[in-house]
């Protein structure tokens, strides 16, 4: 006697994408969206003060330096994601984990690393130690949303 199975299966259409490959899309969406932010309320920090980091001048500098940022710091969402077992969770809930990201990220890289960076390497406009700044954190937790948007939707 025969009998038959049916099974399920999923087949990946090669649409999605890995998870650290949607944290560096959805961290680059996130440093345009923040850069375009920064571009109109406060330029001088984009055009000087993100590439005097590496010892650079100017607006492409500022954006190639900014952007890159947000890809790493893209890859580091997803491996946070990934740890803390975050992966595959919805947009919605994704796009709060971006929110909190964001926030962290501001509080521990614009709020302490910065400042210290700059001083360090001599820029006279150094932001203050501590460099808490609403704008500045009000661009990170839009970083943190669209990266969160974006990755859920790109590896989903």
């Amino acid at each position: 006697m025969a009998s038959k199975v049916r099974t399920r299966t999923v087949e990946r259409t090669g649409a999605a994408l890995e998870s650290w490959q949607a944290g560096v899309v959805g961290g680059i969406v996130g440093a345009i969206a923040f850069g375009a932010m920064m571009a109109m309320q406060m330029p001088a920090m984009l055009e000087m003060g993100i590439p005097a980091m590496y010892g650079l001048e100017g607006g492409l500098a500022g954006w190639i330096v900014h952007v890159s940022h947000g890809a790493v710091l893209g890859v580091v969402f997803a491996a946070v994601l990934a740890v803390a077992g975050q992966s595959h969770r919805g947009i919605v809930r994704t796009t709060l984990l971006g929110l909190g990201y964001g926030i962290v990220v501001w509080a521990a890289l614009a709020v302490v690393v910065m400042p210290i960076w700059l001083s360090a390497v001599g820029f006279p406009m150094a932001p203050p130690f501590p460099n808490v700044d609403v704008g500045s954190l009000m661009g990170h937790a839009v970083y943190g949303v669209v990266l969160g948007a974006a990755y859920a939707f790109l590896e989903r």
